[in-house]
């Protein structure tokens, strides 16, 4: 798990750990922006196989607010675009303002988002200086609490979303809301899924274990099995014929694997704990396997990338 600086993009700190550690496949459990630290699942080896449902997860953030100000990004990264005297905001009006935002909201993208429109991103569009309309997406905010507010310079949230919700245009529709505009200064990502700061080593330090570099015995990567790292899905025990079937991509009838289970998604474990398959049931009543993991080898010792 690493503790992402600000600065480098995620797919670079991707690059940076494939090489120190001579591994392979190599990816990671949820973009953060090049402003944005905290939380990354990075996943190496079979792990790769879970990334697409690491982004289902919810997640939680504390950011930073500058109001008055907005720009073409909604972070400060951007150009500033548009600016109001935000001094007579209060934080009585913004916690007032805070109460249209929790729960089910309508979010549109900010301009410079990875989301794709006709193969292209979001961001190719605007940097081009092609306006594009974006459709608004349903995203949930499960809670949303003012942390602090010093001035429109330092108005500070806490926050649990859903999948694919952007920080960045809360902030931005937050502003509009008071009348005054608003954008990102600061952002830390405190929770991906199952994943905390308190399991998170920094970058620099992983890169070094990584290296061998430094003196001394080095502690222990922050790894998390297969298994742990799907926590928020539904966990089910087969025996080890139905693990077998699974694993070779023969048949299996849902009820019978997952003893009649209603969950719409579930992880597949075998008598050892580990994970077996991610599935979902077919109309027919067979069992459809999303995602299938290798079968653990005793005689080979677990490294990097064979992650359980």
């Amino acid at each position: 798990m690493v503790d992402k600086p600000v600065g480098p993009t995620s797919f670079t700190v991707v690059r940076q750990i494939r090489r120190a550690g001579g591994v392979r496949r190599v990816g990671h459990g949820g973009t953060l922006d090049p402003l944005a630290s905290g939380v990354l699942p990075v996943c190496l080896g079979e792990a790769t196989k879970l990334a697409s449902f690491l982004l289902d997860a919810d997640k939680e953030y504390e950011v930073t607010v500058r109001l008055g100000v907005e720009t073409d990004t909604d972070d400060a990264a951007g150009t500033v675009t548009a600016r109001q005297d935000a001094s007579a905001v209060s934080a009585a009006a913004v916690e007032e303002a805070l109460g249209r935002f929790r729960g089910r909201i309508e979010q549109v993208p900010p301009a410079f988002a990875a989301i794709k429109r006709e193969g292209r991103p979001l961001y190719a569009y605007a940097r081009a200086g092609e306006r594009i309309e974006v459709a608004p997406r349903a995203v949930t905010l499960h809670a949303l609490e003012l942390v602090a507010f010093t001035g429109p310079d330092d108005l500070r949230l806490r926050l649990r979303c859903s999948k694919g919700t952007y920080v960045r245009a809360l902030a931005r529709d937050l502003g509009r809301v008071l009348g005054v505009g608003g954008h990102v200064t600061a952002l830390r990502r405190t929770r991906s899924g199952p994943f905390s700061l308190a399991q998170a080593r920094p970058l620099a330090e992983i890169l070094n274990v990584l290296a061998g570099a430094g003196e001394g015995p080095a502690a222990p990567l922050p790894i998390v099995g297969l298994a742990s790292a799907l926590g928020h899905l539904p966990h089910c025990v087969v025996d080890e014929t139905i693990a077998r079937d699974v694993r070779a991509g023969r048949r299996v009838a849902w009820a019978v694997a997952t003893r009649s289970s209603d969950a719409p998604r579930i992880c597949l474990l075998d008598s050892l704990g580990d994970l077996v398959a991610v599935a979902e049931p077919r109309p027919d009543g067979l069992l459809k396997t999303l995602r299938v993991f290798l079968d653990r080898n005793p005689k080979k010792p677990a490294g990097l990338a064979d992650l359980r």
